[in-house]
């Protein structure tokens, strides 16, 4: 089983307070979502008309050259969304991906591009392999981090 995780509310939630000018200080853009903005939280496409936060984010904080930070979209007051186990998340199902797949040392040791319908199968040969300890989505085309996905009382 496997189980793709969404980036904590909690981390976000402080966005809301801030000025624009203090966003902008800090190198975060707002935009307006036209419904195609994939929030990492929601692990939904933030409603058309929403306030969206773009920002870095480190994603992959190991000390190995695999350390990574990228772009990604929050939206406002967003909640997190736990799929079930085994489910990929519209968001995700619906785009071009880059799985990638790490050991517990933080270094990628497989990587495969797929259509999101087709993720299922990625993540479960990924898996199939004991080395592998996780797995990082990434929205091929801009390369945006999409969300972790992880084992879940693998049989």
């Amino acid at each position: 089983m496997f189980q793709i995780e969404p980036l904590p509310a909690t981390e976000f939630a402080h966005l809301s307070s801030l000025s624009d000018t203090e966003l902008a200080q800090k190198g975060i853009q707002v935009h307006i979502s036209d419904g195609e903005f994939p929030c990492r939280v929601s692990l939904a496409d933030a409603a058309p008309g929403t306030r969206v936060y773009l920002l870095n984010f480190e994603h992959q904080p190991g000390e190995t050259p695999y350390r990574s930070r990228h772009a990604i979209f929050v939206a406002d007051g967003a909640k997190e969304s736990h799929p079930d186990p085994d489910t990929i998340p519209e968001v995700v199902a619906k785009r071009l991906l880059s799985a990638r797949a790490f050991n517990r040392a933080h270094e990628m040791i497989d990587a495969e591009v797929v259509e999101g319908r087709e993720l299922e199968g990625v993540i479960r040969t990924f898996f199939d392999n004991p080395q592998v300890d996780y797995i990082h989505l990434h929205f091929a085309r801009r390369g945006c981090y999409a969300a972790r996905v992880s084992r879940t009382a693998w049989t």
